[in-house]
């Protein structure tokens, strides 16, 4: 379990992390998202005593990540995966790892073979490709069979069929009991794979929730509705029952404050065809984006006119 209270982190006159408490638990996968410059890199660097908190308190099963007595065995953490000598192999790389934190050559092999780099381990970091090192990474946070994962953004440089393993990857080992916390900008494969959320934006905490609630709370459900267009008399009969209704620019309507069921008996009363009547919600990326607009501290301009 990891438990942060009253976290925060100064560098100057630029507070990075703003008085964050939460509370990760085992047996699920936490997923940590925020805007870029939220404070999350900062955040896994205080848990993982990378970095001093300038005040609160940060702990991994209720002590600090510099007490414990074998790190390796207790925490596993993906941050640069690249942070590695190019001239040395995968498997001495991880070999040197093992060695030092009392784990045995066996499970090297276990974890290169766990990972796909069973026939790439003798070759060396700077000649793997971006999603071997990737791997190699997540191999890493691995060796030591820890209770406590935690990776940053864990899919970068993976192809289709590594997205996929590495997402069954993450709720195997959180149905095994362990904590796990990721933080990722692939709001999709958040979506799919967390199942709570801890949301942060100009280093404050802004929802820490399941996802089931973030989404229900964010995402105010619509109805995309569509009849033939002859029928132009529908919307306003939606309107007088109550629903809010806007034309969606292909020929539709998107309606809100009424739901599906109530839609289809309207039309049915009024004897209305419906070519189409499809609930809807907001993706976890448009809840997210929504949350967090006024939290961006790095935004892109608009393009150049030409």
């Amino acid at each position: 379990m990891i438990r942060a209270q009253g976290l925060t982190k100064r560098y100057g006159d630029k507070t990075a992390v703003d008085n964050l408490t939460f509370r990760l638990r085992e047996g699920v996968v936490t997923g940590f998202l925020g805007p870029n410059g939220a404070g999350k890199t900062t955040t896994m660097r205080l848990i993982l005593g990378l970095d001093s908190p300038t005040s609160g308190t940060v702990t991994v099963g209720g002590v600090p990540f510099a007490q414990l007595p074998s790190p390796m065995r207790s925490v596993g953490a993906l941050l640069e995966a690249n942070a590695v000598h190019p001239q040395r192999t995968a498997r001495n790389h991880l070999l040197c790892q093992a060695l030092s934190n009392g784990i045995s050559r066996r499970r090297v092999d276990e974890v290169l073979e766990l990972v796909g780099l069973g026939q790439a381990g003798r070759r060396k970091a700077g000649g793997l490709s971006l999603g071997m090192g990737q791997r190699m990474g997540i191999a890493l946070a691995l060796l030591g069979d820890p209770q406590v994962l935690i990776f940053d953004e864990p899919v970068n440089g993976l192809d289709p069929e590594g997205v996929l393993w590495m997402r069954h990857l993450m709720r195997d080992l959180a149905s095994e009991g362990r904590t796990v916390l990721v933080s990722s900008h692939l709001m999709s494969e958040m979506e799919l794979t967390a199942d709570h959320l801890l949301i942060i934006g100009r280093g404050q905490l802004i929802a820490d929730m399941t996802m089931a609630d973030f989404m229900e709370e964010q995402s105010r459900q619509t109805v995309l509705v569509r009849t033939p267009p002859a029928e132009d008399t529908f919307e306003r009969i939606l309107q007088d029952a109550g629903g809010s209704v806007r034309p969606d620019g292909s020929g539709a309507l998107v309606v809100s404050g009424l739901d599906s069921g109530v839609i289809g008996a309207l039309a049915m009363a009024k004897e209305v065809p419906l070519v189409e009547l499809t609930p809807q919600r907001l993706s976890l990326e448009e809840a997210f984006m929504k949350l967090t607009q006024s939290s961006v501290e790095y935004s892109a301009g608009e393009g150049a006119q030409r």
